[in-house]
């Protein structure tokens, strides 16, 4: 262990030296209650308040007081939806999309079980929405519109100033799910009509266990978690610390290394893609190639499966993923692949390989090196993946001929 080359950042990323450094003192020096009444305790939490300030300028934010620290990207979700949910008891619609992440997902399921009414938008084969289902599924009926700033999947980003424009001339409000956007595309909310977007710190060189919640002025919003007065009584708790320091400070390296780290990074991502898909002849890449994240390939190989190529990429120290670490656990095929309507035989073999500012070009060819090597094995232990290999080969007529015989 320690010479991994992990291109698995959407599940999560490495903490940052300076991360680290800036929070290990909250441990064992400054460990005071920031609730504290003494000096020991208040120093805390004007840590807090500077780490909320960095937080607030890495997604520009005006004022840093609309800046929630949350557990994580999870909690975030639940109680922007849960929140706007009980501040406007009346209303039993939500809008959101069938491709979210399982945190708003899974929520709003539950939620259909409790008699509230979701109405799923459906996306293309490139993974994009369809802005007039949007349009003509708010009603007077309904609570919030809930979707996600960028795909945790397929990298695909969603028009989300268009989205909240149509949101907000309904006079309805809007949460967006930025946890994979965040430190990785320029966001600015203060300008925007988005009023509740949900960050992550573990997805840009933070730590985990710790996220943050914008909530916009004036917006009508019931706490999730009640207890104590922390958070100006919005979410009770005592804070994190350790944590909200150190997502302060990588809010702060995700805002001045942004440029760079996107361009560098997409290049690195372009490189992989297209060394893959030349090598490669039954490989495809899943959602819009324009439209998405810098960091993110998602890419299927043809009658084979993902989690085989995983297994194999393994062994070599290479880290990658079928998808959304949260739904690691299930066997059933990617929900965002399906409601892309992308074909069976293109659903099983997918991978997603996303990157960081710390990867290198010679990971990418190390990767590149490996990757064909692993498909033609498995291509050769299966047998659709064999007919198909031998499909390329022959004449197009040929091919045709003998794939009815093998079917039939």
């Amino acid at each position: 262990m320690g010479s991994e080359i992990y291109f698995d950042n959407n599940a999560t990323t490495r903490v940052l030296p300076e991360v680290f450094d800036a929070m290990a003192p909250f441990f064992t020096e400054l460990y005071g209650n920031p609730s504290s009444i003494h000096g020991f305790g208040s120093q805390v939490g004007g840590r807090i308040s500077q780490a909320r300030e960095q937080v607030a300028a890495l997604i520009g934010a005006a004022d840093p007081v609309e800046i929630i620290f949350t557990s994580c990207g999870t909690e975030g979700d639940n109680a922007a939806i849960r929140g706007l949910l009980e501040a406007h008891p009346e209303k039993r619609h939500i809008v959101t999309t069938q491709v979210e992440h399982p945190a708003v997902l899974g929520l709003c399921r539950h939620l259909e079980k409790k008699g509230y009414r979701v109405t799923w938008l459906g996306v293309d084969q490139d993974g994009t929405l369809d802005l007039d289902e949007l349009r003509d599924s708010v009603t007077s009926d309904t609570a919030l519109v809930s979707v996600m700033y960028a795909n945790n999947e397929t990298g695909v980003i969603f028009p989300i100033e268009r989205i909240g424009e149509i949101v907000r001339a309904k006079g309805i409000p809007f949460h967006v799910d930025a946890v994979q956007a965040a430190g990785k595309l320029p966001i600015i909310v203060n300008n925007s009509p988005i009023d509740l977007l949900t960050i992550s710190a573990h997805k840009f060189h933070g730590p985990k266990g710790v996220g943050a919640l914008y909530v916009r002025r004036g917006i009508t919003f019931s706490p999730f978690v009640i207890g104590g007065h922390q958070e100006r009584n919005r979410r009770a708790g005592t804070e994190n610390v350790a944590g909200v320091v150190g997502m302060g400070t990588a809010a702060r390296a995700a805002l001045e290394h942004l440029d760079d780290d996107v361009a560098r990074v997409s290049t690195l991502r372009d490189q992989l893609q297209d060394s893959l898909l030349g090598s490669c002849p039954s490989a495809r890449v899943n959602g819009d190639k324009a439209k998405r994240l810098p960091n993110t390939l998602n890419i299927s190989f043809r009658y084979l499966e993902g989690e085989s190529i995983l297994v194999l990429l393994d062994q070599h120290g290479i880290c990658a993923s079928t998808g959304s670490a949260c739904t690691s656990g299930s066997s059933e095929p990617s929900h965002v692949l399906r409601a892309m309507r992308i074909p069976p035989d293109w659903v099983q073999g997918a991978v997603r390989f996303s990157l960081s500012r710390l990867n290198t070009e010679d990971e990418v060819r190390c990767v590149n090196e490996k990757v064909p090597a692993i498909v033609k094995r498995l291509e050769g232990l299966s047998a659709l993946g064999k007919l198909g290999v031998e499909q390329r080969n022959q004449p197009p007529a040929q091919a045709i001929s003998n794939s009815i015989g093998a079917r039939g």
